[in-house]
């Protein structure tokens, strides 16, 4: 035995050369790293599965030992002498393969006659098998994304391997015995039927085509579509940021397989894997459009995407632009820059961000410039910028895996950020402690050491407990607190009066286990904290997040492996647009724009004035158009005619306004009260950067042409910029990534050609040739002492309680098929198959005492409207509580939500208001199940 790097490393004979295997490394890894190729069925050299060695596909002969050996699973020892390709090796191969074949389809009419089995076969030299076929199951097609052809199974386990282990699911499981052994879902349940989340990595892991993707197979489950090339890119849906491969054949995308990113390791979920197609949708926009003459606006007039035609005529990009341009000019010219505002795009890249809020700040002289971050995070973001001076993440998610304890507050990962959580399911699978705290039970719970299941609106009182727990019993880590914070004496005198038994009443978790809870997190060795917009979207959001910081700080669980502060970011490129200044309040990188210091170094490299004074927030800006100070907007991708808490108010400002311009992919609700309509470019057809939640910068990679006239979203900015007066004349995405990262010492060492390199890079990175840093402040925090402040926070209640005429919380959230309003999977087929409508969960309580059953149709109405939808039994959803999902133009959840807003973060309390709930009538049930 010797050392490499300090590990044990072994010496043997592989193929009558001496070779060197590394610690831990089995004989197939070995022979793979020195470029001999072992057949292998069962075992996937991909990160999370683990050798199973029961194929027999792989055995190789050791010297002196009767019987062959599974080279996936045996690891060599000093002085072994091993043979991959002797005769008796490749005899008992060829054996395997030969009673496999005999039980496939013939090759001819095979589901994937480019599999990795039958690519093994050709390799052997292997056509056809000797052996009497068995009985086969019959195919399944009840799944809308999958093909289930059990006849072409090998029984490699494979599929089980990647449900139970790489994703967490437990959905796939071996029944039978002998013969009758065979795959199955739940139950032996059809899969369509089964509790498959679609995730797809059954599909990925498949070596033989019994599992598909089901727009690769025909009626007769035979493979007719094939790519003629591939283009590596990132997913543009959640913050989690998966790698991802785009499988396309005559520019068209065929379908997508996940990539070995940082992130992801290859795991996708539902809408990564199966949610594309909406760029291909009937109803894309491909050609500028603007308002038909004499065609006014109405609040409550919503176009017809599929017929843009009533309101709207074709028009040529010259006259779109300046028709755009023009307008905006007029208002800016005649009433003042502050009359203007731009809403940009968190689904975009970096650098159509980065350019979105340089125009509305140098080319309308205003700072009124926002995006979804205000509807998400922007209470998390408020919290930690006070506390420890960066509104990014402390560690990536990827940490849990050196964690102890995990706490997922106020989020449901499975749902909004699946890959996140094979992450968490892993961890607490290899012992870790997960503890879930939300007022809705949630798939994590099973996973659970700990389910607190809190009221509504009381993570305050919960946390305030834990704390009082941690400090009174002399739990917190007094030499970080000495050295690393400032304020813990006032948070001490504050927290005192929060006992558990004075907090369990208000909380409605008893003080016994806030009290194990508490010291759970206070005692581990190493507990990280990630947290959802269950926690931020509330009116006291920043409070809900200064409690998780100040647990963190007081316990020292900042700063080291497996430890920190993550709030889950939403949308795919939620982080970067924060990053690159695409909020009212502060510059690029966080710069707070009402420094002057700070405003003349950004003036003096964009050679242009900036306001001195922040600007308006998203509900602020909406405000300000009924109050007659704003009149023109841009807004590129967003949709607040959906997004926005109290619908009637944001349409109707959206109806009220002189101009809009409004630059997307079709024409949503939003786009429905434009003056001019332009056709922008999905995320598959463009190149551009985006960071994640782990402040993980990737690159996407244009794969598919632009259809129609459609045009890349920075070229329109940067046209409108141009007829704005702004001598604008970038040539490529590249350029303006350079001029970004030249102002943002948080993009120091990243460049294009770095990020075309490698992928993905994790800022803060030291040098151009070193990997960044996954976890960040181990010695200081970017304070003004270096010190993480602990701030106290009181107990406020939700803006509007229950009363005898509302007497349900509503809550609001996404799905896991769905994302955000929808505009863009609600326009992917397989998604909109598996949830086409809208409904309201409630717990089988609440459909007992309102009369009805699952499926019955449901009035929930608020004090500022009505919806109707169908009514699902839900038992995670706790008594007088009903969810609905905002992504439902039939039923938009947000023409019911309280637009009362955080005081620090401005953000709306979408999480809680005061509705009603009554039958409405009956429809058919296939929502409800």
């Amino acid at each position: 035995m010797t050392k490499i790097n300090g590990a044990t490393a072994i010496t043997f004979t592989l193929d009558g050369r001496e070779v060197i295997a590394r610690e831990g490394e089995t004989i197939w890894q070995v022979a793979q790293r020195l470029g001999t190729d072992i057949p292998h069925l069962c075992y996937s050299p991909e990160p999370g599965y683990r050798a199973d060695g029961n194929c027999r596909a792989c055995m190789v002969e050791v010297e002196g030992e009767r019987v062959l050996a599974a080279s996936c699973i045996r690891k060599p020892a000093a002085g072994m002498k091993v043979k991959t390709a002797s005769d008796r090796a490749k005899t008992a191969r060829k054996m395997i393969f030969d009673l496999l074949i005999s039980d496939q389809p013939e090759r001819a009419t095979s589901h994937d006659p480019i599999s990795k089995f039958w690519g093994w076969a050709d390799k052997m030299g292997i056509e056809t098998g000797r052996f009497p076929e068995r009985a086969q199951p019959g195919p399944d097609r009840s799944h809308p994304a999958m093909a289930v052809n059990l006849d072409a199974c090998i029984q490699c386990n494979l599929c089980v391997r990647a449900c139970r282990e790489v994703q967490v699911n437990d959905v796939i499981g071996m029944a039978g015995r002998g013969h009758n052994e065979k795959i199955v879902f739940d139950f032996d349940d059809p899969m369509g039927n089964s509790t498959c989340v679609a995730c797809g990595e059954c599909v990925q892991a498949c070596p033989t085509g019994a599992l598909m993707p089901a727009t690769l197979v025909n009626a007769q489950n035979v493979r007719t579509e094939y790519p003629d090339r591939e283009v590596n890119s990132v997913c543009p849906y959640c913050g989690v940021g998966c790698q991802l491969t785009y499988q396309i054949k005559d520019d068209k995308l065929l379908y997508v397989t996940g990539r070995e990113g940082p992130a992801n390791e290859n795991r996708l979920c539902v809408k990564g894997r199966f949610g594309f197609d909406y760029v291909s949708n009937p109803q894309r926009l491909t050609q500028p459009m603007v308002r038909k003459d004499g065609v006014g606006k109405a609040a409550d007039d919503l176009v017809d995407p599929s017929n843009p035609w009533t309101h709207f005529r074709p028009a040529s990009w010259e006259e779109a632009l300046e028709r755009a341009a023009s307008g905006l000019r007029k208002i800016r010219d005649r009433d003042g820059g502050n009359a203007l505002a731009g809403f940009g795009s968190a689904k975009g890249s970096n650098e159509e961000a980065y350019l979105f809020q340089k125009l509305v700040r140098t080319g309308f002289n205003t700072n009124n410039v926002d995006h979804c971050t205000r509807l998400c995070h922007a209470s998390s973001v408020a919290a930690l910028m006070e506390t420890i001076g960066s509104g990014a993440v402390t560690a990536t998610f990827t940490e849990c895996r050196n964690s102890d304890v995990i706490v997922v507050i106020g989020a449901n990962p499975t749902e909004n950020h699946p890959v996140a959580a094979t992450f968490f399911k892993q961890a607490a699978k290899r012992g870790a402690k997960l503890i879930v705290m939300d007022p809705r039970g949630q798939a994590l719970k099973r996973h659970a050491a700990h389910m607190l299941q809190f009221k509504p609106g009381a993570d305050v009182a919960m946390l305030n407990a834990m704390l009082n727990v941690i400090i009174a019993e002399g739990l917190y880590d007094k030499q970080y607190v000495e050295a690393q914070t400032s304020g813990f004496a006032a948070l001490a005198e504050h927290v005192k009066d929060f006992t558990p038994e004075e907090m369990a009443p208000i909380c409605g978790i008893d003080a016994d286990t806030l009290r194990t809870v508490a010291r759970t997190y206070a005692c581990a060795e190493s507990a990280i904290i990630f947290w959802g917009m269950g926690v931020s979207q509330h009116v006291h959001g920043t409070d809900n997040a200064r409690c998780l910081i100040s647990l963190a700080l007081i316990c020292g669980q900042i700063g080291r492996p497996g430890t920190g502060l993550h709030p889950l970011r939403g949308q795919n490129n939620v982080q970067g647009a924060s990053d690159a200044g695409l909020i009212p309040m502060f510059l690029p990188d966080y710069k707070f724009v009402e420094t002057a210091a700070i405003r003349e170094k950004f003036e003096a490299a964009w050679s242009a004035k900036i306001d001195p004074k922040r600007g308006l927030t998203v509900v602020e800006i909406m405000d300000a158009v009924h109050a007659g100070k704003i009149k023109g907007m841009y807004i590129m991708g967003e949709n607040p005619a959906m997004s926005d808490p109290d619908l009637n108010h944001a349409r109707a400002a959206l109806a009220h306004l002189e101009h809009l311009v409004v630059q997307d992919l079709f024409l949503t609700e939003t786009a429905a009260y434009a003056d001019v309509v332009l056709p922008a470019s999905a995320w598959p057809e463009k190149d551009g950067s985006v960071t994640n939640t782990n402040r993980q910068v990737q690159i996407g990679r244009k794969a598919l042409p632009l259809p129609g006239e459609a045009k890349l979203d920075w070229w329109i900015t940067q046209e409108i910029a141009r007829r704005l007066g702004l001598a604008w004349n970038y040539t490529h995405p590249r350029e303006i990534f350079t001029e970004m990262a030249s102002l943002m010492p948080s993009l120091a060492n990243i460049s294009w050609d770095r990020l075309e390199r490698e992928s993905a890079v994790t800022y803060p990175t030291d040098a151009p040739d070193q990997p960044g840093h996954h976890v960040v402040f181990g010695d200081r925090f970017p304070t003004q002492d270096g010190r993480g402040k602990l701030v106290p926070a009181k107990i406020i209640p939700p803006d509007e309680r229950p009363d005898a005429d509302y007497p349900f919380v509503l809550t609001t959230g996404r799905q896991l098929e769905h994302w955000h309003t929808g505009a863009m999977t609600r326009r992917a087929s397989t998604l909109d198959a598996i949830e086409p409508a809208p409904v309201a969960s409630l717990s089988r309580n609440d459909i007992a005492r309102i009369g009805i059953k699952p499926g019955d149709l449901v009035r929930v109405s608020t004090r500022r409207g009505t919806v109707a939808l169908t009514a699902r039994q839900d038992d995670a959803i706790p008594d007088g509580v009903v969810f609905i999902p905002f992504a439902y133009v039939e039923a938009a959840a947000n023409l019911l939500t309280n637009p009362a807003l955080d005081p620090f973060g401005k953000i709306p309390e979408f999480k809680y208001c005061a509705a009603r709930v009554e039958r409405a009538g009956e429809m058919p049930r296939e929502a409800a199940e």
